[in-house]
Formats: C-alpha cells, sequence, structure tokens
C-alpha cells in the first residue's frame, strides 16, 4: 500500500503554498502528490489554474507523480488537454497522471459561463474525448470523425513517450464510470469510500472487465480521501474545523461530534492505529494506494505525521 497527498486547489491555494507542498511531498518521499481542477466549490478563494501548476510541478519536483484528480471534460477542449498533457509529461519526464472526469459542479459552470450539458452527453463527451487524445498521442497525422470532436490530418508534436500519459479516471458511478475504467482507463481512483463500499465497487469494475475481455489486474487501484487524521487531538480539531468550513455543520457541533458522524459513515478518522486498520482492510480488496488530503496548507504537521509513522507500516500490507 502507497500513501500519497491530495490538495484542493480551489481552496485558498496560492503559488507560494504549492511550491513549499511540492517540496515538502518531495522531501518526505510521497510517491504521488495529486490536486483537484475547479474553479471554486463553495466560497470563492485564491485558486491556481490546474496545468499552470502542474507545469511547475514538473519543473520543481524530480520524482513524483503528478496530475489532476480529476479533470473535467467540460473545462477544455480535448485537443488542448490532450496537448498540454503530452507536454507536461515530457517536461516532467514521464511523470504526468492524465486524471478525468465528467464533471458536477453545476454552479461554477454557470459562474463563468461555461456549457453543462445532462449527464449523458457529459459521459458520452469524457468517452470520446479518451479515444481522441489517445488518438493524438498515437502516430500521426491522425483523423477523428466523432458526435462532439473532430480531427482533419492533426500530428500532435512533440509526441509522448508510447504509451503515455497513463490515463486514471475517477469516480465510482457503477454503469458509466467503472464502465469506461475498464475499456480505457491505465488506473480508476475512486473517491472517499468506506472499505465495504470499496469492495463492492471493485466487484463491479471486475465485471465490466468481464465484459470487454480486459484483465481486471492491468488497471491500477488508487483512492482519494477526506480522512481527518493527525497525531494529537490539536490536529484533528484542526483538520476537522477546516472540513467543516468546507462543507457545512449543524449550529453547535462541535469538532468531535462531526467526527463521529464521520467515523460512522467509514471514513478515516484517527491516528496511526486508526488509518493502519483501515489501510489494511482496503489492501485486501485490492486497493494499492491511498490518497490523503492534505487540508492544511501552512501546516505541516499531517504530511510530516504520514512519513513518519504510517507509510513504513503501510508498506508491508
Amino acid at each position: 500500500m502507497q500513501i500519497g497527498l491530495m490538495v484542493e486547489g480551489q481552496n485558498g491555494l496560492t503559488w507560494e503554498r504549492w511550491l513549499h507542498i511540492l517540496r515538502l511531498a518531495e522531501r518526505l518521499g510521497f510517491p504521488t502528490l495529486f490536486r483537484s481542477d475547479h474553479y471554486f466549490i463553495g466560497p470563492q478563494q485564491d485558486s491556481l489554474e490546474a496545468y499552470l501548476s502542474f507545469a511547475v510541478a514538473a519543473r520543481e519536483t524530480s520524482r513524483i507523480r503528478f496530475g489532476p484528480l480529476v479533470s473535467p471534460v467540460t473545462f477544455r477542449t480535448p485537443v488542448d488537454v490532450a496537448r498540454m498533457a503530452a507536454q507536461i509529461d515530457l517536461l516532467s519526464g514521464g511523470r504526468f497522471v492524465m486524471g478525468l472526469g465528467a464533471g458536477w459542479n453545476e454552479a461554477e459552470h454557470r459562474a463563468y459561463g461555461i456549457p453543462f450539458p445532462p449527464i449523458g452527453e457529459r459521459f458520452a463527451r469524457l468517452e470520446e474525448a479518451i479515444r481522441l487524445m489517445k488518438t493524438l498521442w498515437s502516430e500521426g497525422p491522425a483523423d477523428f470523425d466523432g458526435r462532439f470532436y473532430r480531427l482533419e490530418g492533426a500530428n500532435l508534436l512533440p509526441k509522448p513517450s508510447p504509451g503515455r500519459p497513463p490515463i486514471l479516471i475517477g469516480g465510482s458511478g457503477e454503469k458509466k464510470t467503472l464502465r469506461l475504467v475498464a475499456m480505457y482507463a491505465d488506473e480508476w481512483n475512486a473517491v472517499n469510500l468506506s472499505p465495504e463500499a470499496y469492495a463492492q465497487k471493485a466487484a463491479v469494475l471486475e465485471r465490466h472487465c468481464e465484459a470487454v475481455g480486459r484483465d481486471p489486474a492491468t488497471i491500477r487501484r488508487s483512492m482519494m480521501t477526506f480522512a481527518v487524521i493527525g497525531p494529537d487531538e490539536r490536529t484533528l480539531d484542526r483538520a476537522t474545523e477546516r472540513m467543516m468550513r468546507m462543507w457545512g455543520a449543524p449550529a453547535g457541533t462541535t469538532p468531535a461530534q462531526y467526527r463521529e458522524g464521520l467515523r460512522a459513515r467509514g471514513m478515516i478518522v484517527g491516528g496511526r492505529e486508526a488509518i493502519l486498520e483501515a489501510l489494511g482492510r482496503y489492501a485486501e480488496h485490492g486497493l494499492q494506494e491511498v490518497q490523503f488530503q492534505h487540508f492544511l496548507f501552512d501546516d505541516d504537521t499531517v504530511p510530516e505525521f504520514l512519513a513518519a509513522e504510517v507509510v513504513p507500516a503501510a508498506a508491508g500490507l
């Protein structure tokens, strides 16, 4: 079991903080550092453009894998995304992960005048975008005649290395998302599932793989979690208060009460032993990596705690 970090890039992320987090993740030896790709969720705050931040990550780090969890297909044309992804992957020496999703937050689309089609069309666009991007990354010139996107003799240069970048698809929808994972993804990233829910979704993915004739072992398994973790009560309280501001809580709710509610929903809450117990259960169902949310950009306590207390023990799971 590997342990990575994930940052919500729309929640007050500045260049100073992003540079610090990149150097911190590299120094502490985390294998991955992902970030969200949103204009905002909830209150509008400082929010760095994702692909500019990835170009910086390519130059400021030398070892970690990085990318979006995940880029909505609605935000940019797939040609632009394919071009940026190929060049960032080359710039980083093959460390970029192309995370993709259908998009879900209607409010940010409405605020910025971005079309937000019905869910069926968003998934149809996602599938077609993946096919187009893979076509552009292959030997060119390329033609593509789809329902939403077209190419005529497009030769995207420079090309990434063969088989790169890997496609990560985020989400756990059983009918559409996991079918696309089985058909196209190099990595499936689940979001905030309990071990029992994860096992159920993994079984659905395996049935989709069987239907399309794919070995499910060829798909890397990861999960991003909003776990409230830390080495002491003060750190847990600070992380809980941050989450309560992000997602809201009934008036009068204490951090301890909020954590109990999260724990009852199957989320990871607590210190080293609680984390390792949960990771062991995930590992039994084939999960290979968990990316923990780094909520407090101005406090290194949780990443340092994970690196020192959790990563060494989790490696044996």
